[in-house]
């Protein structure tokens, strides 16, 4: 690394912003104080609800008893879908596909028929399994394989991206292939389960306290099953123990069915269901097939590419459409294709509806992109890295995307080269190449790869937020947006950014829970998207303040405009220098309105999906990592040695925030990629539906050497807030290094002349199967 980056990245600069500051609830985690709704004080007259969920996974629901339900210890009453005053659907598409409770159609092993209330949570959760239901089951569909073998009924539009002409393309190449792989998908596993407490008010008014990532989609889904006007319902999220996604829509049938309890029977009601349940119930990361044809040349120049990404849905649309769109705007990574066709495949299978998850579509896409690559250097015998970097995107030219958006900050090149020089790469590789050839059983792999990830919402609607600051006279100001808190940091680093603006400490600002009651009409906070939009609207509410008083002070004083000027820690107001505290007071006395609400609205952004063009992402965030592996040949297991990171964050707000998320996304994606595993039976039941049957990573699943560093003297081209750029989802897919030292290592025991195709997860049965079917052809 050179030497300006070898630095802690603390950010020294003045002012909050760009200074590394801990998480705002990193004291009460560790203390054990920060409250989840689980943990609020219970209100009085406190009722728990359950949910009773079909023990079949595709068929027609005869009849239902609840007889043994009602009559059991505890019960207060029992809701079916006939209990619904309004809508009995929380669909988050115009497709009205997903109804909270079924009435006659089964769709999915665990799907929701009616929800019981009793005095406590362990009466209630007994009571739901005493129903008894008669069903006439069919077979269900499972898989990507069965629902294409069934006609492939699709739950929403399938999507084609498509530039140049790719049949003369492929034709014109020197050399062609075919292949397929097969993408895993992966369960959220926040530590903090889906929960809802709903209490009822006055007249129609229902507040929700909810662990959700869209607080605005909760009022309205709420407000739709209880058949009142949005302002009637009120939701509120102070901190989400992780979302990752999961809690974008998923949280809608838990919020409404509490709040259906709570009207019914005017007093509060809490659902909180067990992790099995809450795996069983809720949709997970879509797995994908992508099949493809690439035509390329000798030099390992791809010239077509002719894809098709199918995907898992599951039983109805949820955010499906948007999830397979998104794997196509990413199958190109960093690399321009000359003539390209993508299509997706959004399948309609019996299982949990899949949903968001940190990334969106976009790993899966990018896996198969770089499985191009692999596919490219195996069959040229070139290094991977090389044909990496012969196909990355251009500057003046070979810089339009599938989706034609021209690439105007591509910094790949960049990003590749510094990282492979700090991390000693091609030593490193050459040492790996030879510690293997002697020894049979341990083999070490290292792969380079790199990541760009597009931000925005593709919905561009969702692309604005809003922000409520309240400065009081003490000096001290209350903070409110749209974006919720799921730990990522984002209430901090909007704190940050009003604490910059004032020219005041963290201390002085309250952040306060995000509530529908206060900011209205919000975005999920998802797409990586939440500081950006947050961010920019709270400076926006600051400026009109400051505007406010910097009048008041031009004219109090009698000094030009032009000559106040917010500093840390103080005002300047001509050659006066000022406390902000003293300013507000002053101004509170003259009249001055201290409060105001912020807006931002991301510009240059358009899309036009049927026509399969536009400008769908205001930026890209780049990132490259290096991984090195070890894997037992006779067993498939394997041990991650030492990976080095390089990623762009632009200007960051907060690099130990920042490299937290990198940490974390990194770990995230290694173990979607290698250990967690997701199994239905041929009836679609879950098995892996606890911590005992699905493995997501542990400490001693690091990386033994994890260097990470951030891009420093990169801001992001764009007016982003303070030249930032987001954080969330783009680390995950630094995590495809990994796969790809995997199968580095792999394919050594064929002389590194057969490509592995080592599908995801790369379990270590499937490291072991590659291993063996590898060393068998490569003894033909």
């Amino acid at each position: 690394m050179a030497d300006a980056r070898r630095k802690l990245d603390i950010g020294l600069e003045s002012g909050p912003v760009g200074s590394a500051r801990i998480h705002d609830s990193a004291p009460k985690h560790v203390a054990g104080e920060a409250l989840y709704i689980d943990d609020i004080a219970e209100p009085a007259g406190l009722l728990h609800a359950y949910l009773g969920t079909s023990a079949i996974a595709h068929g027609r629901l005869r009849s239902l008893d609840l007889g043994a339900v009602r009559s059991a210890p505890g019960v207060v009453t029992v809701l079916t879908a006939a209990d619904i005053p309004g809508a009995n659907d929380i669909s988050s598409t115009h497709l009205h596909d997903e109804p909270v409770f079924a009435t006659e159609r089964i769709l999915f092993h665990g799907q929701p028929l009616f929800a019981v209330v009793a005095e406590t949570r362990e009466q209630a959760r007994h009571a739901a399994t005493l129903a008894k239901a008669d069903y006439a089951e069919e077979a269900p569909l499972i898989d990507i394989a069965a629902a294409r073998e069934a006609g492939g009924k699709l739950v929403t539009a399938p999507l084609k991206l498509e530039r140049g002409d790719v049949a003369a393309a492929m034709a014109a190449s020197s050399r062609q292939l075919k292949g397929s792989m097969a993408i895993g998908g992966q369960e959220h596993f926040y530590l903090e389960g889906q929960v809802a407490l709903a209490i009822p008010g006055e007249d129609e008014d229902m507040a929700v306290l909810v662990s959700t990532q869209h607080p605005s989609e909760v009022q309205h889904m709420v407000a739709a099953v209880l058949g009142v006007g949005s302002h009637a319902v009120t939701v509120e999220v102070r901190r989400m123990g992780g979302g990752f996604g999961g809690k974008e829509t998923q949280a809608n049938l838990f919020a409404c069915v509490a709040a259906l309890c709570a009207r019914k029977l005017k007093r509060p009601v809490k659902l909180r269901p067990d992790r099995d349940d809450d795996m069983a119930i809720t949709g997970k990361r879509h797995d994908f097939v992508c099949d493809y044809e690439i035509g390329f040349d000798d030099e390992g120049r791809i010239h077509a590419v002719d894809a098709v990404y199918a995907a898992r849905c599951g039983w109805n649309a949820d955010l499906s459409g948007p999830v397979t769109d998104r794997a196509l705007f990413h199958m190109d990574n960093c690399y321009f294709y000359p003539a390209v066709r993508a299509r997706s495949e959004p399948l309609f299978t019996h299982t949990c509806s899949n949903t968001a998850f940190r990334g969106f579509g976009g790993p899966q896409g990018m896996v198969g992109a770089e499985r191009f690559i692999e596919e490219v250097a195996y069959a040229t015998g070139l290094d991977p890295l090389e044909v990496r970097r012969r196909n990355l995107y251009g500057a003046a030219d070979r810089n339009v995307t599938p989706y034609h958006q021209t690439v105007e900050d591509n910094i790949a090149a960049e990003v590749i080269a510094e990282l492979e020089q700090c991390c000693d790469y091609q030593a490193r590789k050459a040492a790996i190449r030879e510690a293997n050839a002697g020894n049979p059983i341990v083999k070490r792999g290292i792969a380079l790869t790199p990541v760009k990830f597009g931000i925005s919402f593709t919905a561009t609607w969702f692309n604005q937020a809003g922000a409520l600051v309240h400065v009081y006279t003490d000096g001290t100001v209350a903070l409110n947006h749209g974006g919720t808190e799921m730990g990522q940091g984002l209430y901090v680093k909007v704190a940050q950014v009003v604490a910059q603006a004032f020219g005041i400490e963290l201390d002085q600002i309250k952040i306060t829970a995000t509530t529908t009651g206060k900011v209205p009409n919000t975005s999920a906070t998802a797409a990586s998207s939440g500081s950006d939009l947050n961010g920019m609207a709270a400076l926006d509410a600051c400026e009109t303040i400051k505007k406010r008083l910097t009048a008041f002070a031009a004219k109090h004083w009698q000094e030009r405009p032009e000559d106040v000027a917010f500093l840390p820690g103080l005002v300047k107001v001509g050659a006066r220098e000022i406390t902000f505290k003293e300013l507000v007071a002053a101004a509170y006395m003259a009249r001055t309105q201290l409060s105001a609400t912020g807006f931002y609205a991301t510009p240059k952004i358009h899309w036009d999906r049927k026509a399969g063009r536009g400008h769908p992402f205001y930026y890209f965030a780049y990132g490259a990592a290096a991984a090195e592996v070890a894997i037992d040949t006779l067993t498939g297991e394997y041990k991650v040695e030492r990976v080095d990171i390089l990623h762009d964050c632009g200007q960051s707000l907060n690099p130990a925030i920042d490299k937290g998320q990198i940490e974390g996304g990194f770990v995230q994606g290694v173990g979607w990629l290698t250990t967690e595993e997701l199994v239905w039976d041929k009836k679609g039941r879950l098995w892996t539906h606890a911590p005992s049957t699905y493995k997501i990573p542990v400490a001693s699943d690091r990386p033994r050497i994890f260097n990470v560093h951030l891009l420093e003297n990169a801001p992001n081209r764009e007016p982003t807030i303070h030249r930032s750029k987001a954080v969330g989802e783009p680390p995950l897919m630094l995590a495809i290094s990994v796969l790809h030292a995997l199968s580095d290592a792999v394919a050594s025991v064929g002389d590194y002349r057969i490509c592995p195709r080592l599908d995801a997860p790369a379990t270590p049965e499937r490291v072991l199967d590659a291993v063996e079917r590898v060393r068998a052809e490569a003894a033909r």
